[in-house]
């Protein structure tokens, strides 16, 4: 059956999922997805720890004798991109997906809610043949097209060297220009001095999102005996025996210093960072993600000492 057959009705599934449980959520708001600056100015606040210097309102600041900020509100349109990590280790998956299921999943969702706006998006597809690049074009045609190109994506064959999710990162930011919002989805297995300066580069000029997509068996080994186990990206294969409580607790303290690690170098790239699971209820972490950096933004432009009136 060719891709688009086998793609159309799955990606129409998607669509209906997403739009039932995530529709209105990011309608009209840049600053669903991500708490940050637009490019028009808005009105002034006092100064708070952690604002950008750069922003200082001069003229209010000498008014008032305390430093001001001023805030921006975001464009009418946004330019979307999304880089989308389909390398070999995106194919494992042990639970209700694969990962690179998963990373469809949050694009979708990205895409839909977005699209409807009159919004462009475009996206960097990275796989075992390299980066492909879909141009920024708006509706939903463009939209479905691009799904199918991610959907169709071959599975790369173990052994075969990949672009690593930094260098295409650095191709991204050089191909764009206009300000906008950047979603980078991906396992973040790479290792983090490859990607946490090309992310914090792309921090300067855009909103950077990034999705870290796991899978349940990276994080614990379960007791069932002796496993084998094959690296996706390499080919090499090792039986390991789970029954052994000691590799196991090892294991899961290896894990959880790796995803740390990823967390922490996501937080000094400055970037946004949001972790889907293949066993999780992916809808609902994403409207939970939505909601929280709604307060964070509501809270950013809220005036000191403001609240209700009795």
């Amino acid at each position: 059956m060719k891709p688009y057959l086998m793609a159309e009705p799955a990606l129409r599934r998607l669509e209906l999922t997403i739009t039932r449980r995530l529709d209105g959520l990011l309608q009209g708001e840049h600053l669903g997805l991500v708490p940050g600056p637009g490019s028009e100015p808005a009105e002034s606040r006092a100064y708070q720890p952690g604002d950008d210097v750069r922003r200082m309102d001069w003229n209010v600041t000498a008014r008032t004798n305390e430093p001001h900020v001023r805030d921006l509100v975001a464009d009418r349109e946004l330019e979307i991109w999304a880089l989308l990590d389909a390398t070999a280790s995106m194919d494992f998956g042990t639970a209700a997906m694969e990962k690179r299921e998963l990373a469809l999943s949050a694009l979708a969702a990205v895409g839909f809610l977005t699209q409807r706006t009159g919004n462009r998006i475009g996206a960097h597809l990275l796989h075992g043949g390299g980066v492909r690049t879909l141009p920024a074009r708006t509706g939903r045609p463009h939209l479905m097209a691009l799904l199918q190109a991610a959907y169709a994506l071959p599975r790369t064959r173990p052994g075969v060297t990949e672009p690593l999710i930094g260098v295409a990162a650095d191709q991204l930011g050089r191909v764009v220009r206009r300000r906008g919002l950047v979603t980078v989805v991906s396992d973040f297995l790479d290792p983090p001095e490859t990607w946490e300066t090309p992310l914090r580069r792309l921090t300067a000029r855009h909103q950077v999102l990034a999705v870290e997509v796991l899978d349940p068996r990276e994080l614990t080994l379960p007791d069932v005996g002796v496993l084998t186990l094959v690296d996706p990206e390499t080919g090499r294969r090792r039986e390991v025996a789970t029954g052994n409580a000691r590799l196991r607790r090892r294991y899961a303290e290896a894990a959880t210093e790796q995803r740390d690690t990823i967390a922490r170098a996501l937080r000094r790239a400055g970037v946004t960072h949001l972790r889907l699971r293949t066993d999780g209820d992916w809808v609902r972490d994403l409207v939970r993600h939505v909601m929280r950096q709604r307060r964070l933004a509501m809270l950013a432009v809220s005036p000191p000492g403001g609240g209700d009136v009795a």
